[in-house]
């Protein structure tokens, strides 16, 4: 792999490795954007085959969060860190604390949270050396249990996309088949139930679509069998990729939106949604709850103001697919392109030079 041509490429700032050889930590931190504002993106351990595996990783991901960042309306960048190692055997307090202060030396450029293969008692760890880490347990300002939260994102993206597909927001008599009954899709299934659409539902856990059953009056198939129901919305609630060359042909929904990431196998699936009038809610737009939830502590948690902002993501769902309409194109394509023309607003904004106030100052004295 050729790093500085991959960099350039896609015009990545920064790309850092940070070693401590006595807690065993090997951190890969790749910033891609800060021309909204500093880097967010969280901290992932994983048992990668090779470093070249892990520094792909760490490029993807962190421009996956500038792309997300921006098209959620938050004044951040995008960066994403991932530490070699498996997370159940390698983790220790000092290596936690070490990247800390690896952070910290960054001076604000990056911020991160928790990922895969991490949780809140490292972030806890991370927040002994740098003030620059959220998702943390240690103070009462934390935002808690996101999964509502994320929850309450993706039904009020469902609802803009209905409003584009059906003419009418309401879900109430609408069809949902969710793939996935976790912590996210059963706050979300309890919104749509309460304003009476009828759910199918679907795990491969069979206590939670007995719960979904039991408190939604839910419909359960089996776990193939979700793409061949007759529905409105299909809403991907699990794994990633399971919009595929396999599953499309089968979808009977007019739309597909849910809370997995990478929906997507490839963009030409988003190709193949759009060309047959299924409408996709791109998954980094409509699960932005979560990144909404957490930015908010930057400021000092306030659940009512994050709720108030994650509600936003009906208004930029409505943006995406008025680009979508604006330059026929799939709205996968779309919502990159309202995250690339929010970064480039920005740019355009900073085109005039503004002398710093202090170097000036210090360099008189």
């Amino acid at each position: 792999m050729e790093i500085f041509n991959y960099l350039e490429k896609y015009d990545y700032e920064q790309l850092l490795f940070c070693q401590d050889k006595q807690s065993g930590l090997k951190a890969i931190i790749a910033i891609h954007d800060t021309t909204l504002g500093p880097a967010l993106g969280g901290t992932r351990m994983w048992t990668y085959a090779s470093e070249e595996e892990a520094i792909e990783d760490a490029l993807r991901l962190a421009k996956g969060m500038t792309y997300k960042n921006a098209a959620a309306g938050l004044d951040l960048g995008g960066g994403k860190t991932v530490i070699i190692g498996d997370p159940k055997r390698d983790k220790n307090p000092e290596m936690f604390r070490a990247f800390g202060r690896y952070i910290q030396s960054l001076s604000g450029r990056y911020i991160t949270a928790e990922d895969v293969g991490t949780n809140e008692s490292d972030m806890d760890q991370i927040a002994l050396e740098t003030e620059y880490v959220t998702g943390v347990t240690s103070y009462s300002g934390a935002a808690g249990n996101p999964s509502p939260v994320t929850a309450l994102g993706i039904y009020q993206g469902m609802k803009a996309t209905a409003k584009e597909a059906f003419g009418t927001e309401s879900l109430e008599g609408k069809v949902i088949a969710v793939q996935g009954v976790g912590n996210v899709a059963y706050s979300l299934c309890k919104l749509l139930h309460e304003e009476g659409a009828e759910l199918i539902v679907t795990d491969i856990n069979k206590n939670a679509v007995q719960r979904a059953q039991n408190d939604f009056n839910a419909k359960a198939v089996d776990p193939d069998d979700i793409y061949d129901v007759d529905c409105d919305i299909y809403a991907p609630c699990a794994l990633g990729a399971t919009i595929n060359d396999n599953t499309i042909p089968r979808l009977k929904a007019k739309v597909v939106a849910g809370s997995a990431n990478n929906q997507l196998k490839s963009h030409e699936h988003g190709d193949i949604l759009h060309q047959r009038g299924i409408l996709y809610a791109p998954d980094y737009v409509i699960n932005a709850g979560g990144v909404i939830n957490v930015a908010d502590e930057l400021i000092g948690y306030n659940r009512e103001r994050a709720l108030h902002n994650v509600q936003r993501i009906y208004k930029n769902l409505e943006q995406v697919f008025a680009i979508s309409n604006r330059d026929q194109i799939p709205t996968y394509i779309a919502a990159d392109r309202l995250a690339e023309e929010r970064i480039q607003a920005k740019k355009n904004s900073r085109s005039q030079f503004i002398i710093n106030e202090r170097n000036i100052l210090d360099h008189r004295q």
